[in-house]
């Protein structure tokens, strides 16, 4: 371990109690669950048990409120974005010897535990799409993670989120259906990275591809059923079995 390392914080390992207290920051701000927050405010009740199920930007359209929707996607995007930009803020501030090191790169050693340590922001951005995917406050039970995965990819790597916020887009357009959408978009977001960003960033990227195409299992199946709503339709309410969990009606 070199005396950068040491004095930043970390372990032997390259992860130390700087990196523990952004996971957990980046966390806690990533499990608001501003689509359950908003739709109560706004009348609707438990987004829960409204199509879905799901506490995303999507269902919330499903309420007919396009205001509720637009603002859901818009604060769980800026929720990822927000944990990586006050990562990011902190890092000279919580990781002086390293983010001087980035600036001088005193010695070949040095240079090369910067280079190759994982970013702040990049932790912060992994720790919030975990923290909308698996909410502490409702059972570890949330949303799917696009519109955080998408904000957390904009703000690390703006190209790389841009690239990837087109690609759902162009999808959107051409095919009507959000969750296909997402799949693409985030299937091709690490080859966006490997050739725009930094391999931290291929490894969020990456991450964040597997979780979302994790939490998107239903959809993959019906949309290979045919079965799958687009963009816009409504599903019926989400009913509770007498296994206590939800299933639509």
């Amino acid at each position: 371990m070199t005396a950068t390392e040491a004095a930043a914080g970390f372990g032997a390992s390259g992860f130390g109690w700087v990196q523990v207290l952004v996971l957990v920051g980046g966390y806690l701000l990533g499990s608001i669950p501003f689509g359950l927050i908003l739709t109560r405010l706004g009348g609707f009740g438990d987004i829960r048990k409204i199509g879905s199920g799901n506490i995303g930007a999507t269902n919330v359209l499903r309420t007919g409120n396009k205001k509720l929707a637009l603002a859901t996607l818009l604060l769980d995007g800026g929720k990822g974005a927000a944990a990586v930009c006050i990562a990011r803020a902190l890092t000279p501030i919580l990781l002086p010897a390293t983010a001087a090191a980035t600036q001088t790169t005193a010695s070949p050693a040095d240079a090369v535990a910067v280079t190759t340590s994982v970013s702040l922001a990049v932790w912060a951005g992994a720790a919030a799409i975990i923290g909308h995917l698996f909410p502490v406050w409702l059972k570890f039970k949330g949303g799917k993670g696009v519109a955080t995965g998408l904000g957390t990819l904009l703000a690390v790597n703006w190209m790389v989120g841009v690239a990837a916020c087109l690609t759902w887009l162009i999808a959107a357009i051409l095919f009507r259906y959000s969750s296909l959408s997402a799949l693409l978009a985030f299937a091709l977001a690490p080859f966006y990275a490997y050739f725009l960003g930094t391999w931290g960033q291929i490894l969020l990227a990456t991450l964040a591809a597997i979780l979302v195409w994790l939490r998107h299992h239903e959809n993959i199946g019906r949309l290979l059923s045919g079965t799958e709503p687009k963009i816009g339709r409504r599903k019926p309410p989400v009913m509770a079995n007498s296994s206590g969990t939800t299933a639509p009606s």
